[in-house]
């Protein structure tokens, strides 16, 4: 991938209402724009194509990494790490899927910046459960809905809604809540280290589309499924699990023709070992998945 030393960068020193005014001032891409730029950079590896992807978008990381404010993180450092989930994500994008870079640089975003959290606060360690994470990125939305602004502890009531909701243990709820408290600031207050700004953080907020729970959620499922598909490939002898590593699961895929060349045998007979490798592998999957409970019998 191109380094991106020129890119602008947001520092406590600069303040954060000057990089953003920086940031605007790169255009946004009109669609065919965008894919004609994506195209050069996966065809050719053209990273003045790829370095205009990523300015064009660096006020949507910027936007989603507002989002994640009052978890006592320098918000400088949490906008560098969108911007680094917004790299990886024009290093993967495939213009060809259909759909706009936006759309599919929003999840290599927020997985950045949430990679980040959780490395840098000392109470969420390697072994924290999926319904921990949920319950910390969920608490103050969940507080929020129920109206609990109040500072210090919960009121019993609301704590028990809360652990019902985001499936943990009361204790969860109040322990929680009592390590993040006192970290929230206001969403009135100007964006800038001088209080000069025109922007207020509300005018930042993270779309109410967006679902932290859901995306750990997801990443888990991906996780298990991984694992499942690593599992899976045993029953592939060494020709079927190579075709199908290089038909389907490479980011470019080897093409019949040379698969055939490899193999000394005709292109259809490679198509024939690809399906057949293909419906194995699936239901050895659909088979592993049932004796780990991931899916109910038919």
């Amino acid at each position: 991938m191109a380094t991106y030393a020129n890119l602008p960068a947001p520092s406590p020193e600069q303040g954060l209402n000057r990089y953003l005014q920086e940031i605007r001032k790169f255009p946004m891409l009109e669609p065919e724009q965008e894919y004609m730029l994506a195209k050069r950079w996966v065809d050719h590896q053209d990273t003045e194509a790829a370095h205009q992807l990523v300015t064009s978008h660096l006020r949507l990381a910027a936007k989603i990494a507002m989002g994640y404010r009052g978890y006592g993180l320098p918000q400088a450092e949490v906008i560098s790490e969108a911007n680094v989930g917004l790299m990886q994500a024009v290093k993967r994008f495939d213009p060809e899927k259909g759909f706009r870079l936006a759309t599919y640089a929003m999840w290599w975003i927020r997985a950045s910046i949430q990679e980040y959290i959780l490395r840098s606060w000392s109470m969420v360690k390697l072994g924290t459960t999926s319904a921990q994470k949920k319950l910390f990125f969920n608490l103050r939305k969940a507080k929020a809905k129920l109206g609990a602004y109040e500072e210090g502890d919960l009121r019993p009531e609301n704590v028990k809604i809360i652990a019902q909701k985001l499936g943990v243990t009361e204790d969860e709820v109040i322990s929680m809540n009592r390590r993040m408290s006192g970290g929230d600031a206001s969403l009135n207050a100007t964006i800038g280290s001088d209080g000069e700004g025109t922007s207020q953080w509300q005018d930042w907020l993270e779309d109410e589309g967006a679902n932290q729970a859901e995306d750990y959620a997801n990443r888990d499922e991906l996780d298990a499924r991984r694992e499942l598909l690593e599992s899976a490939l045993d029953v592939l002898n060494d020709r079927e699990r190579d075709v199908l590593l290089q038909r389907r699961l490479q980011e470019k895929p080897v093409t019949l023709e040379e698969l055939s060349d490899q193999y000394g045998v005709s292109r259809e007979r490679i198509r024939q070992i690809e399906v057949r490798a293909f419906e194995k592998l699936q239901k050895r999957m659909r088979e592993l998945a049932q004796q780990k409970g991931m899916l109910t019998s038919a």
